[in-house]
């Protein structure tokens, strides 16, 4: 009797035993969380010439917070955009003396508060990094959505409904063409300040395009 019992005890005690190895063999016991899962990868592309490379997200934010210096397209689109802006503030200049509808000088006023201040922000960027105000050699008129100087001078002669009328038409224009440059530097910048305000351009701009569409 005794024997059984002491050989019952003794296998109870090697079953313990090789319960707890078989804990510690699995790496962490019961009070082990699950495993974490495997840290997803994301594409950065490379610069001009070089191939792409794969890295941990954290890794490509690390990367991008480190290396926010501007590049020419950053440059470009800031030059560019200061005289793209300074058009849409000479239109709306003109609204308040020949504009007919309520709702297009409110919207004229609009444009002008908000392009102005975002003038002067892409001036003090530009400053701030060592660049031209204006960028040389470019055909300003070429830029997408720019009026030509027959368009202003048609505006500039228009007045009530027929000024309203052209002035929407040549807005939505210019604004499309704004959102066009700013997608473009969306995808081709670096800097994180020109991100920002080429993403409130297309946030804004947008908005009132739809506005503006409505109106017409």
């Amino acid at each position: 009797m005794l024997n059984r019992r002491t050989s019952a005890v003794t296998a109870l005690l090697a079953a313990a035993v090789l319960a707890l190895a078989g804990c510690d063999s699995d790496g962490g016991g019961p009070d082990a969380g699950p495993k974490a899962a495997a840290e997803p990868s994301v594409i950065a592309p490379g610069k001009p010439g070089e191939t792409a490379a794969t890295m941990s997200a954290k890794d490509a934010a690390k990367q991008r917070s480190e290396d926010d210096s501007p590049n020419s397209a950053d440059f470009t689109y800031t030059q560019m955009m200061i005289v793209h802006h300074g058009q849409a503030l000479e239109m709306t200049e003109l609204a308040p003396e020949r504009a007919e509808s309520s709702r297009v000088k409110r919207l004229a006023s609009r444009i002008s508060a908000a392009q102005r201040p975002e003038i002067g922000a892409m001036e003090g960027w530009l400053k701030k990094h060592g660049g031209p105000r204006e960028h040389a050699g470019h055909d300003h008129a070429a830029m997408p959505g720019m009026a030509s100087a027959a368009q202003l001078k048609k505006l500039r002669a228009a007045k009530g409904e027929a000024f309203d009328e052209l002035f929407l038409k040549l807005m939505i224009t210019h604004h499309t063409g704004a959102v066009t440059m700013a997608t473009d530097v969306l995808s081709e910048g670096n800097n994180i300040q020109v991100e920002e305000m080429a993403n409130d351009v297309v946030a804004q701009q947008s908005s009132e395009i739809g506005r503006m569409r409505e109106m017409s």
